[in-house]
């Protein structure tokens, strides 16, 4: 199957594209610049910005299915705004270009009991999906919560906290619950929809075996990575204020740590588990994710500190 691939510099579009190739399809990957992306054996580039209509039509010529995994968190200006744009200008040239199948991945979440509004990030996660369903296309959706996995931004928090905090005061949202997912069954999921015809048009949630409470999922990290950690939540510290104390601590830039932090605050769980009737993946327990990943980290950091010391 021909299938264009957006978003294939992220963390997740990267993982995608080896493995699109490897089942068998021609994969084409949409990047802005280029120059600066070296694509994995089998997979062709297109140059193009989404933001820009008239520049990446041409992409869509013969694409039978195509992923969306466009998210403008971490950009200059108002992220809902652009990935609102983004979506509108892929739906619009997918349609006109008769492609016939999209996959979009989005966030889990859903609001409290107690009727409170999702955060910002999710609200956008949503209301892509909602434009990209009103395509001539048949739109797959998989939601997903944390993806840990190397390169994963929620799971770098994670990772640092542990890696710097022995004790930590931690805000209420270290109690929510959430149900991560490794990147590799991310992946597995992605590619697997494409071979079940009967999830053309159809919303899912993913997750990993596990559901555990951030306080759980810091606690686990840390003793994969062999660290120590005491987590003592405390009232008073608001997702808000918790993101400034993430800025001290973790290099993540502040655009994307404070959408992120600020939807901690819902219960991220996969209520319908109705994928595993169309695509059967055998799913990695959170801790041999974490170490997948930390091990990852230390092979790509060791070159990195060689050159330093030349």
């Amino acid at each position: 199957m021909r299938v264009l691939l957006t978003g294939a510099t992220g963390f997740v579009g990267s993982h995608l594209g080896p493995a699109l190739v490897e089942a068998g399809h021609q994969v084409t990957a949409l990047v802005r610049d280029a120059s600066g992306y070296d694509p994995p054996d089998g997979v062709t580039v297109a140059e193009g910005d989404l933001l820009e209509p008239g520049s990446f039509e041409d992409a869509l010529d013969g694409v039978e299915a195509a992923y969306y995994l466009v998210h403008s968190m971490g950009a200059s200006g108002d992220f809902a705004e652009r990935d609102r744009r983004a979506a509108r200008n892929f739906t619009e040239a997918a349609s006109e270009a008769g492609v016939e199948r999209v996959v979009y991945l989005g966030g889990l979440g859903a609001e409290h009991a107690d009727g409170e509004e999702l955060s910002g990030h999710l609200q956008s996660r949503q209301e892509v999906a909602e434009i990209l369903d009103s395509g001539s296309f048949d739109l797959t959706t998989l939601r997903a919560a944390i993806i840990v996995g190397p390169g994963s931004t929620s799971f770098e928090i994670i990772d640092q906290l542990t890696g710097k905090l022995p004790v930590m005061v931690t805000p209420r949202w270290v109690r929510t619950p959430c149900q991560p997912i490794a990147v590799d069954d991310v992946v597995a999921y992605l590619t697997g929809v494409l071979d079940a015809p009967a999830t053309a048009g159809g919303r899912f949630e993913i997750g990993g075996p596990e559901v555990l409470s951030y306080q759980e999922m810091l606690v686990e990290t840390a003793e994969v990575a062999g660290r120590r950690l005491f987590v003592l939540p405390v009232p008073v510290l608001t997702p808000r204020l918790s993101a400034y104390w993430v800025d001290l601590v973790t290099d993540v830039p502040r655009s994307v740590a404070h959408p992120l932090i600020d939807g901690l605050k819902t219960p991220v769980v996969v209520e319908d588990d109705s994928i595993r009737d169309y695509v059967d993946v055998d799913l990695t327990p959170f801790s041999t994710a974490v170490e997948r990943a930390i091990e990852h980290e230390h092979i790509d950091a060791a070159p990195a500190r060689a050159g330093e010391d030349e």
